[in-house]
């Protein structure tokens, strides 16, 4: 476990009543209860000096649904009623604040618990607002955002506002269009001088406009799209077939799952979103393309939380010899993100204690499209990424 420091860092969510974010939250809770083991949280067996320790983790965040967290995690599915009975009943006492809502960059995710502003602006200066409130009410040495919010359609990335900070300044006084609620949340939080991850494959403090500010302003950012499952298992194998020089020929994908991920990713724009960033690992870790990679996500209600991934691999060995290499990772999404939410903050925080400011490319073995400091592409290797990982914390 890490040394304890005894400083409270408040975790502020971005989709507060969504599924990883109240499991999160329930684990935590739990952990502070003592009725939950340290299973499944990367760091836990890391020791290293000023990191945050679990238990002095708070939680706090927005959400488009107004129900208490204990109501939003039932819905969910993934912790059970004894779970929330166990030392997580704090979520009944939990509600989420107001959060942006835009049908134009997420299509099937409705709420009533909207913000209420007349512009971009003024949207930034409520989200800003709720930071501070958050930190002075619970009395927080740190504060650090995580997006979990549902997948934005991908933006245009050309679009002058998000290429430069001082068009983005400007479109947020002209309420441009380009502008997506992640781009909001990361901008409030960087301007605050608070740490931001995104866990999600919406484009937010990636482009350039806010990658350049936060390093202007020093603040850590890091993101996007939790690698959990699937692609976790892909930059795990793909290192192993390149080491034996065994060519991949093929790799078929499909996920199905039923959770309001899901439900996001129905539509054709968000779906797109979640492809860009799970298609681009494997040729970057072989070093060649493979030109028959197909991803396939399908939403199928009854599966709910528990997502099915499976993997046909052709590959071709000595003298032209063909292979396949069948995976089937059957995984509850929120009980694999969940921990690695948590990770993601207590390193965020810990850079913000050292003074790293921008891209902190040590979280790369979080994401599948991991954003890096010096302008090449990102290491995919997952060996390689957890080496980085632990080389940064200088770890015991």
């Amino acid at each position: 476990m890490s040394m304890q420091t005894g400083r409270r860092v408040g975790v502020a969510f971005v989709g507060m009543g969504g599924a990883v974010a109240t499991t999160a939250i329930a684990g935590i809770e739990m952990i502070k209860t003592g009725s939950n083991r340290l299973d499944g949280l990367p760091l836990a067996g890391v020791s290293v000096q000023g990191m945050t320790d679990y238990k002095d983790l708070v939680f706090g965040g927005w959400d488009l649904n107004s129900d208490d967290l204990a109501s939003a995690a039932t819905g969910h599915g993934v912790l059970t009623q004894q779970d929330i009975e166990n030392g997580a009943q704090v979520l009944k006492g939990i509600t989420p604040w107001p959060a942006v809502g835009s049908a134009k960059f997420c299509k099937n995710i409705e709420g009533g618990n909207r913000i209420v502003a007349k512009d971009h602006r003024e949207t930034v200066s409520i989200i800003a607002n709720d930071l501070k409130r958050f930190r002075q009410e619970s009395n927080l040495d740190e504060v650090v955002v995580i997006n979990l919010a549902s997948t934005e359609r991908w933006p245009d990335l050309t679009a002058a506002v998000l290429n430069s900070t001082e068009a983005f300044e400007k479109g947020l006084d002209t309420d441009d269009e380009s502008i997506s609620p992640a781009m909001l949340y990361a901008y409030a939080a960087i301007k605050s001088g608070v740490p931001y991850g995104n866990f999600t494959p919406s484009v937010a403090a990636d482009i350039p406009a806010l990658l350049n500010l936060a390093k202007e302003m020093g603040v850590p950012v890091a993101g996007k799209d939790g690698k959990t499952g699937q692609t976790m298992m892909k930059t795990v194998l793909a290192p192993a077939f390149k080491a034996r020089a065994l060519h991949v020929d093929g790799w078929f994908s499909t996920n199905i799952l039923g959770n309001r991920d899901g439900l996001a990713l129905n539509d054709p724009s968000s779906l797109q979103s979640k492809i860009n960033t799970k298609g681009t690992v494997l040729d970057s870790i072989l070093g060649y393309p493979v030109e028959d990679h197909l991803v396939h996500i399908h939403y199928y209600r009854p599966r709910g939380d528990d997502k099915e991934a499976w993997d046909n691999i052709d590959v071709t060995g000595f003298m032209g010899q063909r292979m396949q290499i069948k995976v089937n990772f059957l995984c509850k999404d929120s009980i694999l993100a969940a921990p690695l939410v948590i990770e993601i903050a207590r390193v965020l925080d810990l850079a913000k204690q050292r003074g790293d400011g921008g891209a902190q490319e040590q979280l790369s073995s979080f994401f599948k499209a991991p954003m890096v400091k010096n302008g090449a592409g990102p290491e995919h290797d997952f060996g390689k990424q957890q080496k980085m990982l632990l080389d940064w914390l200088g770890a015991n």
